[in-house]
């Protein structure tokens, strides 16, 4: 059993941001000077990011929500960080996650405690990425930077009125992230905007030398997702409504209602709907892929990568001492009952093209949308408004894990409106490996055309100067 107390943090405290980057002015000055010696500007010129505390950063601790690596500064950069400090984007700060980001209903870390959701203090973000998420929302940042093992972005991004993509396994690098499952980890962007997600995720996305698995995107990932932008993307698509997500015992009916109706304007803006959409074995598939063990072989292997400065050499060090929360008691039990080699348990627990119960659901959902004519499936990311804090057992509704972990296919939340109470729901899209594209398409007519997102309360717009300069800059 953990031992750790859950860090207190106040309940009228947001609770996302967990360290400033002591270096973000310097870099900003020397920004600055380069721009004004060359004349140009870089792709994401001075503009802030957070990022989740599971990318490395060699100027600031990555902990990864944990207790245990509190502290720990790693040797380098992740493959995705280094590329948006190429780009020119600033680490502004670290953000609070779930710990070991074990959790996709709330986020709390055994470091700081529990993040709150910027439109209702009193509801969850969801989890783990839900310090990005609830930074981005509230305008502390431009570019928020999270994980997905199974809902990790587009929960919080749906929790908290923000488009989040996860995308196509391979398509972003590992490297250099404090792996949860490393056959179904990615790495992407929560912003407010779907042209900012598609923005930043050209700069994220293609191979890494230090990430076999994206070598899959060698000519399947485009130099710049905006030219698939066009306000008219929905005019003549053809969209599969995943019906066997929708209609469940425990929806709430407000989000049933805005999914219907964004059904309704998905169809008024020229899209034809396949409704029902209909994937044969559905729910015998997705039950057999199930998340398999690995976090502790993966952690091991990360661990090694830190050298001699690592905290800690092994989860095994983790549980005996106690060193982490009590609610996630369950799950370090689930990581330390396998000890074999992933690709040596029965089914493997390894990729999709290695796994014949990750391949045969692929299958089953291509092959269906290749029968029916879609681009893309839709449902709601979440079927249940965020929980109040506390709140362990009302029905959550979350359909993201259902489908894309396991398929390794991108998906993208997108806000489809509110509750009564003012609280965000999400939009989810699904579409074919490496067809990020689709998805920019569709999600961007669907935004220009609804225009749902608006600020939270308690946390208004940007001042005008910062924001159209930093939409100036992301715009280029």
């Amino acid at each position: 059993m953990g031992r750790l107390p859950v860090p207190k943090s106040p309940p009228d405290a947001l609770n996302a941001i967990i360290g400033i980057n002591p270096n973000a002015l310097d870099r900003a000055r020397a920004l600055d000077a380069e721009q004004a010696r060359l004349g140009r500007l870089r792709t994401l010129h001075c503009i802030p990011v957070l990022l989740k505390d599971n990318f490395d950063t060699a100027d600031m601790p990555t902990a990864a929500g944990s207790a245990a690596l509190a502290g720990s500064v790693p040797p380098d950069d992740a493959f995705l960080v280094r590329q948006l400090r190429a780009a020119g984007a600033i680490v502004l700060a670290k953000t609070n996650m779930g710990e070991w980001a074990f959790s996709p209903y709330r986020t709390i870390s055994s470091t700081h405690g529990e993040t709150r959701n910027p439109y209702d203090l009193a509801r969850v973000p969801a989890g783990s990425s839900g310090g990005t998420a609830a930074g981005i929302a509230a305008n502390l940042g431009i570019i928020g930077m999270g994980t997905d093992t199974g809902n990790s972005i587009r929960g919080p991004a749906s929790h908290t009125g923000l488009v989040g993509i996860r995308p196509s396994l391979g398509a972003t690098s590992r490297d250099g992230i404090v792996p949860l499952l490393s056959n179904r980890d990615v790495g992407g962007p929560l912003m407010r905007t779907v042209r900012d997600a598609a923005i930043v995720l050209s700069v994220l996305a293609g191979p890494d030398p230090a990430d076999p698995i994206t070598a899959a995107a060698h000519a399947r990932v485009p130099a710049d997702y905006r030219r698939f932008l066009r306000a008219d993307g929905l005019q003549g698509a053809r969209i599969g409504v995943l019906r066997a997500l929708v209609e469940t015992e425990t929806a709430d009916p407000a989000v049933m209602a805005a999914f219907e109706r964004a059904l309704a304007d998905i169809t008024r803006a020229g899209a034809t709907l396949v409704d029902p959409f209909v994937i044969p074995r559905f729910e015998a598939l997705t039950e057999a892929t199930g998340f398999c063990s690995r976090f502790r072989f993966d952690l091991a292997h990360y661990l090694r990568a830190l050298g001699e400065e690592a905290p800690i050499r092994s989860l095994d060090q983790v549980v005996t001492a106690g060193l982490f929360l009590p609610r996630h008691a369950d799950a370090m039990a689930w990581a330390m009952a396998e000890r074999s080699d992933p690709a040596e348990q029965a089914p493997p627990c390894v990729d999709v093209a290695g796994d014949p119960r990750r391949k045969a659901l692929l299958d089953a959902v291509v092959r269906a949308m290749d029968q029916a004519g879609v681009e893309a499936l839709a449902y709601p990311s979440w079927n249940n408004p965020p929980r109040r804090i506390g709140d362990d057992d009302s029905p959550h509704g979350n359909n993201s894990p259902i489908i894309a972990p396991h398929s390794g296919q991108p998906a993208i939340t997108v806000p489809m409106g509110f509750t009564a109470g003012g609280l965000p729901l999400g939009l989810q899209l699904l579409a074919r490996p490496f067809d990020e594209g689709t998805l920019f398409r569709l999600a961007y007519a669907y935004e220009q055309a609804t225009h749902h997102r608006r600020p939270p309360p308690g946390f208004g717009p940007l001042p005008s100067a910062v924001r159209s300069g930093s939409a100036a800059h992301l715009s280029r």
